[in-house]
């Protein structure tokens, strides 16, 4: 770890032995420590891009769009990019069969519910509904074009759909069609908490 490693090190020797989900805290950690890694990249070449193109902009949308960067960063590093910093430390299964695919909607959810712990059942449904309610706000929020409902919607689809695809590619997760779900469905709530914002934001300027 580059950034998060001395503070982990404090939590592991604390908590390492008392918490059964600990795994999950050692990849949040990983995963927030490659999105500050990323997201510092990609603020040093957006000021080159910037100065390059002379572009006007301010820093309430720099700082919009810096949050985005970041929160993209770390949804990609929790689900996909989760054992490297580097795309050359990662290994492609591109024979993998088709078979391992869970195409049938919500029956993995619904093995979940039945299963010993409802910790995996409440991360796998709201988790990934609530993931993705990021999304369906920042776009329409970020976009100098204004993008309406569906296309949000159909946005947020395609991104879990290329987690799913890079997560089966990669065998880094489990690729199944109940995520893609959840995170459309998660896309469309934020899309909808952003409009109820806006409208909110004219009536109070009313």
């Amino acid at each position: 770890m580059i950034f998060l490693g001395p503070l982990y090190d404090y939590i592991y020797k604390l908590y390492a032995m008392k918490i059964n989900h600990f795994p999950l805290i050692r990849l949040s950690f990983y995963a927030v420590d490659k999105a500050i890694l990323y997201t510092l990249f990609y603020i040093v070449l957006r000021y080159i891009w910037i100065k390059i193109k002379k572009k006007k902009t301010s820093f309430s949308r720099e700082l919009g769009l810096i949050v985005f960067t970041f929160y993209l960063f770390l949804l990609f590093a929790l689900t996909v990019f989760r054992d490297g910093y580097f795309i050359w430390q990662f290994k492609f299964y591109f024979h993998r069969p088709l078979s391992q695919i869970n195409l049938i909607p919500l029956i993995e959810t619904f093995k979940l519910s039945k299963g010993q712990s409802l910790v995996d059942f409440f991360y796998n449904l709201y988790g990934n509904i609530v993931w993705f309610v990021p999304m369906g706000a920042f776009i329409p929020a970020l976009t100098e074009r204004h993008f309406g409902f569906f296309k949000v919607v159909l946005i947020g689809a395609l991104i879990s759909t290329s987690i799913e695809t890079l997560q089966f590619i990669l065998n880094t997760g489990v690729t199944d069609i109940d995520d893609v779900i959840f995170n459309t469905l998660g896309a469309a709530v934020g899309y909808l908490l952003y409009f109820v914002g806006k409208w909110i934001k004219k009536l109070i300027k009313i």
